[in-house]
This record gives C-alpha cells, sequence and structure tokens, in this order.
C-alpha cells in the first residue's frame, strides 16, 4: 500500500461573534491506500468536521494536509472541484438524492459536472456498472420516492462510485436505516474495500464501526486512539505507542 492521506498538525476553530469552539484540536495521522478506516466518536467530537476537511468541503485553520501527495492549501478551486468529483465520492446519511427523479438520473449527476467529457454511451456503461455493484440495476427508472431507505442509500452508494474514485467517504450512512439495510450497506462498503477502494467511516455507532479495519476515535477534537479492529493499540494522539 502507499500513503493516499496525511495529516500533520490539524487545528479547526469556528468563530461567531465573541465564541470561539475549537472543533480539532491538532490531529496527526496518515491512512493508506486500500485501508478501511473508521472515524468515531461522540455527538461534538468533532468526527464530522474533520471528514469535512478530509474531503476537500472545508479548510483547516492551521496544519497541513495532503491527497495523494498533495498540499489541499496549494490547490486552485478548480483542482479542489475536479479532485471532489472525480477522486472522491461521498455517502451521507439523509442520501442526498434529487426528488421526482430517477435512479438513473441520479447516479449520472457526477459525470455531468466531469471535466473529461465523455459520450452517452458511455455514460450509460458507467452507470450501469455503479448500479450493478449495490444490485440494484433492476431499479434504474424508478424514482427516488418510489425506493426504501436501504434503497435510496445503495442509489447513493452508486452515485459515489461511477467515476470510479480512489477514496470513499461515509458519514453516518446507516443512520437513517433499520438493521438489515444498515448490515446490507456495510457489507457493499466492504466488498467496495476489498476490490481497493480506500474507504473513510464516520459514525458514533460500534457495530457499524466494526466493519472497518482500523478505528480512529476523537474526543473533545483530539485524537484519543487509533487502532486495528482486533489488534493491539497502534497510535495516541498522533504518536506509535510500543
Amino acid at each position: 500500500m502507499s500513503k493516499l492521506i496525511q495529516v500533520i498538525n490539524l487545528h479547526k476553530t469556528y468563530q461567531t461573534d465573541e465564541v470561539k469552539t475549537l472543533a480539532i484540536r491538532g490531529v496527526s495521522f496518515e491512512i493508506e491506500r486500500g485501508e478501511f478506516v473508521a472515524i468515531m466518536g461522540p455527538s461534538g467530537s468533532g468526527k464530522s468536521t474533520l471528514m469535512q476537511m478530509l474531503g476537500l468541503l472545508d479548510q483547516p485553520t492551521k496544519g497541513e494536509y495532503f491527497l495523494t501527495g498533495r498540499n489541499a492549501s496549494d490547490l486552485s478551486d478548480d483542482d479542489t472541484a475536479n479532485l471532489r468529483n472525480v477522486n472522491i465520492g461521498f455517502v451521507f446519511q439523509s442520501f442526498n438524492l434529487l426528488s421526482k427523479t430517477t435512479v438513473y438520473e441520479n447516479v449520472e449527476l457526477p459525470l455531468l459536472y466531469d471535466h473529461r467529457k465523455t459520450n452517452a454511451q458511455e455514460n450509460r456503461a458507467k452507470i450501469l456498472k455503479a448500479l450493478k455493484a449495490v444490485d440494484l440495476e433492476h431499479r434504474i427508472d424508478h424514482f427516488s420516492n418510489q425506493l426504501s431507505g436501504g434503497e435510496k442509500q445503495r442509489v447513493a452508494i452508486a452515485r459515489a462510485l461511477v467515476n470510479d474514485p480512489d477514496l470513499i467517504f461515509a458519514d453516518e450512512p446507516t443512520g437513517n436505516l433499520d438493521s438489515k439495510s444498515g448490515t446490507q450497506i456495510m457489507k457493499i462498503l466492504q466488498n467496495l474495500n476489498n476490490e481497493g477502494k480506500t474507504i473513510i467511516l464516520v459514525t458514533h455507532e460500534t457495530q457499524t464501526a466494526k466493519h472497518a479495519k482500523r478505528i480512529i476515535y476523537v474526543v473533545d477534537g483530539k485524537i484519543s486512539s487509533d487502532k486495528t479492529t482486533g489488534s493491539r493499540l497502534i497510535a495516541k494522539n498522533g504518536e506509535r505507542l510500543k
């Protein structure tokens, strides 16, 4: 495996009037290509803020973040937008599907913003491949309001996959699902990881995090532990432990 992500002394501070909130307080870690990492923590711990910075949706107040060897602070707005659309896939708790729109059109959306222009035939092949990965080819012409919660999340995963990204962020992907649908979603993410995709999962649920191969636990904006699943502690606050 090679290094995909490197985080060095990252901070994030939110300032509102006279109130200063320290959301992330000097975290450091690395993620290799092909890892399946869960970022865990209680509500307000900073885990979602951390994911937003890793996904180039927000910028740190201080510190450095390298993605595929490139310093995120050196990226232009166009570079950042292209990386988010082509190299990164996002799956959110609320699905974020377009209403009154077919499954096909929802999955197609990232292709419409792709700077690498392809024709309709190529796009259809990509969409069918993504839907096959989540076992939803038979729902291709259904509208999003005709789907169950689990099916909506599978469409969201297909949409995240359609550009064949290196990295997939899943923010509480089982939060709005029943246990059976949630397990199905996690099995899909595990399969994608087995195929070589790097998965970063944000969750507060222990049972969900157990599907990952490594768990980074965040408390009050700091890393309290970093360990491989079912293994010994390998890091704490960015420092290696013996």
